[in-house]
């Protein structure tokens, strides 16, 4: 009798910890949701590597638009399953996973062959398939924290292939933006009178020592810090863990593999060396010019690519044409948390259907 009932204990831990597991990772065969004229999952073979991509249009014959996401590792159609944005209405948006990070991810990639030309060619390759494939000459390109240091020196060294480049959250000195972030946050807890945190931001003295500072810009402190003061990845994401880890879980877009494939690739990517570059660029003095319009979304509240920077470096860029559109209340993803004032923009904008 003590053994069946040791069975039926084992059988029922088993069971509440399937019922766990499917809630937490729910089965899905990964299809996308309807609700756009085109919605679709592909990938792309470049260089031996399978890039995943994902298309969505409410009509084809709008222009093109190329999104190059933050990260290096989150894909940006998580932002865009989160926070639905304006873009497929205005745009034919391709959504891609770099390569060795999502849809993208294989295990043996290799960090150190992961570098910025690398990407800039993947891009590049992406790019003549959306014009092949949509009969564009040209087609619009978006980037978004990290995606913008790509993004922005892709336009600036082949401009012939791009209309426009959207820069949302750009990153101009992430050097100067990560001392800016830390003296902002390290005031407001000491305004709330929060001396816990006051004295763990002390621990880290980033301005005289860089050991200080690379501990900190990778540090949960820094993370927690941005999100608890709606400063980071949107206003009114208070913790990242909530907010993006645990909803990617249950998005069924995502096979359950892709899913666990999603956060292996964010954890690779850390060694990756373009993440490297990114860290240490400065378009102040890479790109002080480029041959396209250029047009800057910025977040009031954005201190992971601080505001303030960007519209500096807008004040300075060389451009045909450039405009700043800020989003007041919005922090890191202003296209993503304000629908409204994105449609405003983009109709405000008069895109071009051709890309001629």
């Amino acid at each position: 009798m003590k053994k069946k009932n040791i069975l039926i204990l084992i059988a029922l831990i088993v069971i509440i910890i399937a019922v766990i597991a499917l809630i937490i990772l729910p089965p899905s065969l990964g299809n996308l949701p309807e609700g756009h004229v085109l919605s679709e999952k592909t990938h792309l073979e470049i260089d031996g590597a399978q890039i995943g991509m994902i298309l969505l249009s409410d009509d084809t014959n709008n222009p093109v638009l190329l999104v190059c996401g933050g990260g290096p590792g989150i894909p940006q159609y998580l932002l865009e399953s989160l926070y639905p944005s304006v873009l497929p209405k205005y745009f034919t948006v391709c959504y891609f996973d770099y390569r060795g990070t999502g849809l993208s991810f294989d295990s043996s990639t290799n960090p150190d062959e992961m570098t910025t030309a690398r990407y800039i060619g993947d891009v590049l390759r992406i790019t003549d398939y959306l014009k092949n494939r949509f009969g564009k000459e040209r087609i619009y390109i978006m980037g978004h924290s990290f995606g913008t240091f790509i993004a922005l020196n892709t336009v600036a060294n082949h401009p012939e292939n791009f209309v426009a480049y959207l820069a949302m959250s750009q990153a101009c000195d992430q050097h100067r933006s990560e001392l800016l972030a830390y003296d902002y946050m390290r005031a407001r807890y000491e305004e709330m009178g929060d001396s816990s945190m006051v004295t763990k931001f002390d621990e880290f003295n980033i301005k005289e020592s860089d050991e200080a500072y690379r501990k900190y810009v990778s540090s949960s402190l820094r993370d927690t810090a941005m999100h608890a003061l709606g400063v980071g990845t949107t206003s009114d994401m208070d913790d990242v863990i909530t907010g993006l880890f645990f909803p990617s879980l249950r998005i069924k877009a995502y096979t359950p593999i892709e899913r666990i494939n999603l956060w292996r690739g964010k954890a690779a990517s850390k060694a990756f060396a373009v993440h490297n570059d990114s860290r240490l660029f400065n378009a102040f003095e890479s790109v002080p010019r480029i041959e396209i319009p250029v047009y800057f979304f910025a977040g009031e509240y954005d201190m992971t690519c601080c505001t303030s920077l960007q519209k500096e470096y807008y004040d300075m860029i060389d451009a045909p044409e450039k405009r700043f559109f800020l989003y007041e209340g919005s922090a890191h993803s202003p296209i993503y948390e304000d629908g409204e004032k994105t449609c405003e923009i983009l109709e405000s904008l008069s895109l071009t259907k051709d890309g001629h």
